[in-house]
C-alpha cells in the first residue's frame, strides 16, 4: 500500500502538469488562430486547360514516371469546388493518384455568371462533359477514360454515361450519390411543392444564392458548427488538427450558387417527380435510362451519410446493366469518405485497387 501511493501521487501530479501546459498552449494557441490567414488549398501542380463561364477543366501534373494509360476525368458536384480532393499535402486524393501512376483531369465549377440562370441538365451532360471528355481525349492521347463523380457530379455523370452507353467512357465511378430522391427525406420535406414556389424562386432571382445552399445544408445538421467548435477548443493546441479543421471550414463556406434552371430542373424532375430513378428523365429530348449503363462501375457510400443516405444512393448498382459492378459501403460521412484521414485509409486504397486492372 505505501509503494503504490508514491506512484499514483506521481501519476496524478503528471496529469495535472499535462493538463495545465494544455490549458496554457489553448490559450495561447486561441488568440493566434484569430490572426491567421486563411488555409492555402489545391496547391498540387496543375494546367487549366478550359475555362468556359462556370466550367473550368485542370490537368494535373505527373509525380511518377510510368502512368496507367486510362485517364480519369473527375466531375465535382455543382455545389461545391474541388479543391476538397486536394486540401493540402498528405490530403489530397489527387496527390494520392498522381503518386500511384494515374493521368487525373478534374471537371470544377465557379459561380455561374448572371447570363448562365438559364443552364440546364442538357448544358452540363451533353455540352460541358462531352467538351471536358474530347479535351482529356486530346491531352492525354487516349480514346478511353475514367470517369469519377462525386454527389451531384456522380449524378451528372450518371446521366451522361446512360446518354452515351457506346462513348469513350471505359469505367465509371461514383461517390456518394443519389439516385432515389423520394430517400433524401429531409430535403424532400423541405422542397416539398405544397410550400415550396421554386418557380417564383427562380423566375424573380435567377441564380440560386450561395447562401440558402449553404443554410440547407446546416441544417441537416443544426447543432454541427456548434459541436465543431467545442472540438476545435479542445484540440486547438494541436497544429494538424487546427490546419485541417480550418480546410474543411473553408471548403465548407465556399458554397456555389446554382444556375436557376438548373435549379428548377432538379427540384422538380428528381425531387418532386423522381425522373432519374423511375426511368421516365428526358435530356435532350432522348430517355436516360439506367440499363443503358453497361460499363464498369465502382460506387463508393458512406455508412453515416447525412447528405445522401444510402437508401438514396443503394439503387444505382442494382439499376444499371453493367456485369462489372461493385458498391461499397464504407464508414465515414459525406465528406470524409473522400477526404482527411478516414478517406486515404479506405477509400482511395479501394479506389486504387479497383481501378488498376482497369485502366491498363
Amino acid at each position: 500500500m505505501s509503494a503504490a501511493a508514491p506512484q499514483d501521487a506521481s501519476t496524478i501530479s503528471d496529469r495535472i502538469r499535462s493538463e495545465v501546459e494544455r490549458a496554457i498552449q489553448r490559450n495561447i494557441k486561441g488568440v493566434e488562430y484569430f490572426s491567421l490567414a486563411k488555409p492555402s488549398v489545391g496547391l498540387t501542380p496543375k494546367d487549366v486547360l478550359s475555362v468556359r463561364g462556370t466550367m473550368n477543366l485542370y490537368r494535373y501534373r505527373p509525380m511518377v514516371e510510368e502512368v496507367y494509360r486510362v485517364p480519369i476525368l473527375i466531375v465535382m458536384a455543382t455545389t461545391n469546388r474541388g479543391y476538397i480532393l486536394d486540401l493540402h499535402p498528405g490530403q489530397s486524393l489527387v496527390e494520392f493518384l498522381l503518386k500511384r501512376g494515374y493521368d487525373v483531369f478534374v471537371l470544377d465549377w465557379t459561380a455561374p455568371r448572371p447570363d448562365e440562370k438559364n443552364l440546364r441538365f442538357e448544358d452540363y451532360t451533353l455540352d460541358f462533359i462531352p467538351d471536358c471528355v474530347r479535351r482529356v481525349q486530346e491531352e492525354s492521347g487516349e480514346k478511353d477514360i475514367t470517369i469519377i463523380g462525386y454527389c451531384f457530379g456522380g449524378v451528372l455523370s450518371v446521366i451522361y454515361s446512360a446518354l452515351q452507353p457506346d462513348g469513350p467512357m471505359k469505367n465509371l465511378v461514383c461517390f456518394t450519390t443519389p439516385i432515389d430522391f423520394r430517400e433524401m427525406k429531409l430535403f424532400q420535406n423541405w422542397s416539398s411543392e405544397k410550400h415550396f414556389d421554386v418557380d417564383r424562386l427562380v423566375d424573380n432571382i435567377g441564380n440560386v444564392p450561395s447562401e440558402m445552399i449553404f443554410t440547407s445544408f446546416e441544417m441537416l445538421r443544426p447543432a454541427s458548427r456548434a459541436a465543431g467548435q467545442i472540438q476545435l477548443w479542445e484540440n486547438i493546441w494541436n497544429d494538424d488538427y487546427v490546419r485541417s479543421f480550418r480546410s474543411f471550414e473553408r471548403w465548407a463556406q465556399d458554397t456555389l450558387p446554382l444556375a436557376g434552371e438548373y435549379f428548377r430542373q432538379t427540384t422538380k424532375e428528381l425531387m418532386w417527380a423522381n425522373k432519374l430513378y423511375n426511368d421516365e428523365l428526358i435530356v435532350g429530348g432522348r430517355p436516360v435510362k439506367l440499363a443503358n449503363i453497361t460499363k464498369p462501375i465502382l460506387h463508393a457510400v458512406a455508412e453515416h451519410d447525412h447528405i445522401v443516405p444510402y437508401g438514396a444512393a443503394k439503387p444505382l448498382i442494382a439499376r444499371v446493366g453493367s456485369a462489372d459492378k461493385e458498391e461499397v459501403v464504407l464508414k465515414g460521412g459525406h465528406i470524409s469518405l473522400v477526404a482527411g484521414a478516414n478517406a486515404a485509409k479506405r477509400l482511395w486504397p479501394k479506389l486504387d485497387s479497383w481501378l488498376g486492372t482497369r485502366s491498363i
